[in-house]
């Protein structure tokens, strides 16, 4: 399987998550860095730092209720 980070717009999440589960990136705290130049490669490092290490077993997409 060939998983990407992908960017999700939801009514309640909007940000990174991955195409093939419901993984999504949720930084722990606000962003770090002494410009926004710095805070964006940061924030960017830690969020394919953590897309990279997740296990998709572990987040499996809901199942759509049938109507």
């Amino acid at each position: 399987m060939l998983r990407k980070l992908i960017w999700i717009e939801e009514p309640r999440f909007q940000g990174c998550g991955c195409s093939e589960c419901s993984w999504t990136f949720k930084p722990l705290g606000p962003p770090e860095g002494d410009s926004l130049d710095e805070m964006t490669k940061i924030f960017e490092r830690l969020r394919d730092k953590e897309f990279a290490i997740h296990v998709c077993a572990e987040h499996p997409k809901a199942k759509k209720a049938k109507v």
